[in-house]
């Protein structure tokens, strides 16, 4: 059970959405952050990065992230049933680099459409005191709601400097998946570590997980920001409101909006989607219309936009399924994922489309059951069906959402069990992580049985074989 003094205040959860990124000091040894530095250091020079492998070769890692301060923070992003994914990865920043560039991560692949709600969290952690001349990982506040990097802060086409998440040995920078970030120079002649790992989500929020105490998000100066109705959606979605309710405007206000829904700037696109989503139903026929749009970046918008109108798109979002766009089908079935409607049908129609010929649209298929998680005796046999299938994203995804149903999913164990053994590394440890969420003793029992047998001795190097 978490500590609730250690979860968000409304505050902390107004930045997050805001800034994509929260930094915390936790409260251990520094003998443990300096154990783990020459740890890892010894591990590198002698046997290379170990990548995946991290945490079995050096598990005193497992203590900074059980530490209170950030499960509090994790638990009040993903909810309090969040699990470890299976990446997690040493940075190394040598002495004197020049630091790497821009980018966003993949989700192993650039398929997914990117989450605006937080399903997936990014912890950067440092084991050595990290200021700025030693080359901590930089951020750019408020960069994860876009796909474009010039145009996250201020739409000029300038490349912002960014926010060096720095700190003492211990500080951990937790990050919206999607935020901007890079290595920033280093200075010094030593080598600054960094050790990313990854959480994620396993149930959608149905009440607030942070310590709430108000109905609406305070954005004080920034409540005439263009982006303040995202930013209200985000905080309703947090709070298991779904969309904000519907500030209805005039007509000329919604053709306004609706047409910024195809400007060539990303931020005008986007800003026009989430306040045209608070104009309610008068929005709807402008979001099908994008929807179906010749530019993948307007369907992309559009899609946002739908999700964020909540259930009176949801009809209008099955139609689309049989559309002869793969596209637009599958920005369809992630709309419908991130809407949740609580009807059963809608998993129906979605379990109808596992074998869509496009991996794109199967993908959100598999994403879309999970979030939802209703009507298990349909969904999780279209989800066992869907472990066999030749695209290993869809597999991997699939791993997941059966995680998501939990209990429910248990006639799927023999299935997971297969693909405890898949070629792929993250198609077997999701279903490592669906194992565990099942729960059952035969869920377990299996789970423990392969475990046994891939487990790594973290005291097993070259120079010391048995």
């Amino acid at each position: 059970m978490v500590d609730r003094s250690f979860l968000f205040d409304d505050d902390a959860m107004r930045d997050f959405i805001v800034n994509g990124y929260h930094v915390i000091n936790v409260d251990q040894p520094v003998a443990l952050h300096d154990g783990i530095y020459e740890k890892t250091k010894a591990i590198i020079d002698d046997d290379g990065n170990p990548g995946n492998n991290l945490l079995p070769r050096v598990p005193e890692i497992q203590q900074v992230y059980d530490d209170p301060a950030v499960q509090g923070a994790l638990t009040s992003l993903l909810g309090p049933d969040y699990v470890m994914h299976a990446h997690r990865h040493p940075h190394v920043n040598p002495p004197n680099s020049r630091g790497g560039s821009w980018h966003k991560d993949s989700y192993w692949g650039y398929t997914k459409v990117r989450d605006h709600h937080p399903r997936w969290i990014m912890a950067m952690y440092y084991p050595q005191d990290t200021p700025v001349e030693i080359g901590p990982t930089g951020v750019i506040p408020g960069s994860h709601y876009f796909e474009s990097r010039e145009e996250t802060v201020g739409g000029n086409g300038s490349v912002p400097d960014g926010f060096p998440a720095s700190g003492k040995a211990g500080t951990i920078t937790i990050i919206h998946f999607d935020l901007w970030h890079r290595a920033f120079p280093n200075a010094t002649d030593k080598v600054r570590y960094m050790m990313k790992f990854q959480f994620t989500r396993m149930s959608e929020p149905n009440r607030p997980c942070w310590n709430n105490q108000r109905d609406e998000i305070d954005l004080g100066d920034l409540s005439d920001d263009p982006r303040s109705a995202m930013w209200r959606n985000m905080w309703h979605w947090l709070a298991g409101n779904g969309s904000a309710g519907a500030r209805r405007e005039g007509e000329e206000h919604v053709e306004a909006l609706a047409r910024d829904l195809t400007h060539e700037l990303e931020q005008k696109r986007l800003h026009a989607a989430y306040n045209l989503a608070e104009c309610g139903e008068s929005a709807l026929p402008h979001f099908l219309e994008a929807l179906q749009h010749e530019r993948d970046e307007v369907r992309r918008e559009a899609c946002y936009g739908l999700s964020a109108l909540g259930t009176a798109a949801v009809d209008p979002l099955v139609s689309l399924l049989g559309h002869e766009n793969e596209r637009v089908r599958g920005y369809a079935v992630y709309a419908l994922g991130d809407i949740r409607h609580h009807n059963p049908s809608v998993t129906g129609h979605l379990a109808g489309h596992t074998d869509d010929p496009s991996p794109f649209v199967r993908q959100n298929v598999a994403d879309a059951l999970g979030q939802i998680r209703l009507a298990a005796d349909s969904s999780v046999p279209a989800l066992i069906g869907m472990m066999k299938d030749e695209d290993e994203q869809v597999r991997s995804r699939t791993a997941y959402a059966l995680a998501r149903f939990g209990v429910e999913a248990q006639t799927a164990v023999q299935d997971l069990a297969d693909a405890c053994y898949d070629e792929n590394r993250y198609v077997q440890g999701h279903a490592a992580v669906a194992l565990e969420q099942i729960g059952t003793p035969e869920a377990l029992r299996t789970l423990l049985h392969w475990l046994q047998a891939s487990r790594w001795c973290p005291l097993t190097t070259a120079k010391s074989t048995f």
